[in-house]
């Protein structure tokens, strides 16, 4: 059995308050750089990434002493049996662990609910950016909801008088990856932003705030897979559907807020 989207999302919350918490008493950049040795994702995990993680995997084992059964998928531990794989719940329990490290605002809880192997099946997804205290929520065909306000899927991009769109943002965002693509960027966009959360660039582009995103390299379902839900409900597209929600690079993601544009992305690093 696994819990409505409802449990789904009161757990996220009780979590959310738990990590919140968690990151208070840490509240200094040498607190937090504490490294503890490489997750399953592959990147060096920060004692604040693991904490974090106890954190939500307590509010896991409680939905799983409820009776629930899912299969967790979480960047740092990997994959976690609670007793059903066809029910994959994709963690990441900080998403800009840098800026969460450097106590830069942009940093985020996300979590996503699927009943299948790959993106296109994500169900449920909370995504809670602890800078701007913004909780970003998604149901399959219910919506797209920013701190409880349903997003406008109508909402178009932006573009200047000479066609470009007004702002892209890019993740991924290495020095020597941004330059491979900085000529090509030019006659796309007006300006860019690197907030270094792919979460929460996925859900700027839900709400219209950016009006299209691409991650420069591959990434992971973890970092993508709450956001994409966010951003489609909320009227955006997303590639790739197809990606598999597990722990290892797999593909850039990009999103965007029209076909036209989404396929320029894909020329760009597709």
């Amino acid at each position: 059995m696994a819990p409505s989207a409802d449990k789904w999302l009161g757990a996220c919350r009780r979590a959310t308050a738990g990590v919140r918490e968690m990151l208070a008493g840490w509240s200094t950049t040498a607190q937090r750089a504490v490294q503890t040795g490489r997750g399953e994702g592959g990147d060096n995990a920060l004692v604040i990434d693991r904490a974090a993680e106890d954190v939500i995997f307590a509010e896991l084992d409680a939905l799983r002493a409820g009776g629930a059964r899912f299969m967790a998928v979480s960047e740092e531990r990997g994959e976690v049996d609670y007793g059903d794989p066809g029910v994959r719940v994709v963690i990441d329990p900080i998403d800009g662990s840098l800026n969460a490290k450097r106590t830069l605002p942009p940093h985020a809880f996300s979590l996503a609910v699927a009943r299948g192997d790959t993106m296109a099946d994500v169900e449920v997804a909370y995504v809670y950016d602890f800078g701007t205290e913004e909780e970003w929520t998604a149901t399959q065909g219910g919506g797209a909801m920013l701190d409880g306000a349903r997003l406008d899927t109508a909402l178009p991009e932006r573009r200047g008088p000479d066609g470009r769109l007004e702002l892209l943002g890019i993740e991924s965002a290495d020095p020597r990856w941004v330059a491979e693509v900085a000529d090509d960027l030019v006659p796309l966009a007006y300006r860019v932003r690197a907030l270094g959360s792919i979460a929460l660039t996925l859900c700027q582009v839900g709400a219209a705030r950016l009006d299209a995103m691409t991650s420069l390299k591959r990434a992971r379902a973890v970092d993508a897979a709450a956001g994409q839900l966010i951003a489609r409900e909320a009227g955006a597209i997303f590639a790739p559907l197809d990606m598999e929600l597990d722990v290892k690079p797999r593909a850039p993601v990009m999103a965007a807020r029209s076909e036209a544009t989404l396929d320029v992305l894909h020329g760009l690093v597709g």
